[in-house]
């Protein structure tokens, strides 16, 4: 096993469970760099992590010229991706890790996965849910053949499609083991949260056949299907894998469910910790040494891998503009005749206020 080294641009919310993971697998990774625009935020963690002044920067080309580190780590907001990807080639580093959205344009999207490919960059994208006990049981159900052989995939969640539903598509594309998409017609309303950091219509509804023969039906903001109360908004969201016997799913929340072959009739579950309390005991570490495993073996590809995210990313994309130009999409997209399909939704979008109840 190799120990590498890591420098992190970003030490907001999520970017200190970035580099708490970095931390706790000493093993595996050294943190050589940490950069923030604020340092008075900067100072803070270094100083409860008793980090050393001279691995703090608040600059991330000075940080990268001083610290030539093999993984570079950005956790910032989706408008800085491919700036910050660009940094990852010019300084060759061997992995790149960042949060999801993976960019803000097909076309951004296709620009930092080519750049990676081109210069042998492993990278992945922060879709991470996977690690969960309650995904983990889905997948092994839906393995083991307990629920028969799939036929469809359904995904809710309330959060928005930048906000979690390019987690969920990621999902739909693991729980099916990668089968590449042939076609997708969605629908799409709501413009106000197109002028969000992570900007998507209000509401997107998709529908998607893959080269395997299953089907995927998927709805992510306010009006999907809600399976938990109002004060849990941003877990409420759920995969469902339905087989020709039986069906398993599992939660953001801790939670799964199933009725299968070996359930002798009965519907079988279980509670498990929740995202709050796995996020960063569990779900990080493990996130991040599967990335370690990665870099040392090619064959050990992660899950979370940039082709699988790009994949999603351009399926929603599909999605988007079915629903604007009202015609089934096929895919793959070219994504240099691709329209900026938020533009469009931008200016084509009618508005439409939410109805308080």
């Amino acid at each position: 096993m190799n120990k590498y080294r890591v420098a992190q641009v970003g030490i907001g919310h999520r970017g200190v469970i970035h580099a708490n993971a970095f931390l706790q697998i000493s093993d595996r990774f050294e943190l050589v760099g940490l950069c923030d625009i604020n340092q008075e935020r900067l100072n803070g963690y270094a100083n409860d992590k008793k980090l050393p002044s001279e691995i703090l920067f608040t600059d991330a080309e000075k940080m990268m010229e001083a610290t030539k580190p093999d993984v570079f780590c950005f956790v910032t907001q989706p408008d800085l991706r491919l700036p910050m990807a660009k940094l990852a080639g010019k300084y060759n580093v061997k992995g790149l890790a960042f949060e999801k959205p993976m960019a803000t344009s097909l076309k951004e999207a296709w620009a930092i996965t080519k750049m990676c490919k081109d210069k042998g960059i492993k990278a992945i994208i922060s879709h991470q849910h996977k690690y969960l006990t309650s995904m983990q049981k889905m997948k092994e159900i839906v393995d083991s053949g307990d629920i028969g052989e799939v036929s469809y995939v359904n995904a809710t969640c309330q959060a928005w499609l930048a906000q979690l539903g390019t987690h969920y598509m990621d999902y739909i594309l693991w729980a099916n083991n990668g089968s590449p998409a042939r076609w997708a017609v969605g629908h799409v309303h709501g413009k106000e949260l197109l002028s969000d950091h992570h900007l998507s219509p209000n509401y997107t509804m998709g529908h998607v056949e893959f080269e395997n023969g299953v089907r995927s039906y998927f709805e992510f903001g306010k009006l999907s299907a809600s399976h938990m109360p109002k004060e849990n908004f941003w877990v409420d969201d759920r995969l469902t894998v339905y087989g020709t016997y039986g069906y398993a799913w599992g939660d953001a929340n801790g939670r799964w469910g199933a009725f299968t072959k070996s359930s002798g009739g009965d519907v079988i579950g279980e509670v498990g910790d929740d995202w709050g309390t796995q996020q960063s005991t569990r779900l990080q570490p493990l996130y991040m040494k599967d990335f370690a495993d990665w870099l040392d073996d090619d064959s050990k590809v992660h899950p979370c891998n940039i082709d699988i995210s790009y994949h999603g990313y351009e399926i929603l994309e599909a999605v988007c503009i079915s629903a604007v130009d009202n015609i089934r999409v096929d895919l793959p997209l070219d994504p240099d005749t691709c329209e900026d399909i938020f533009e469009r939704m931008r200016k084509e979008l009618p508005e439409c206020p939410e109805r308080v109840n």
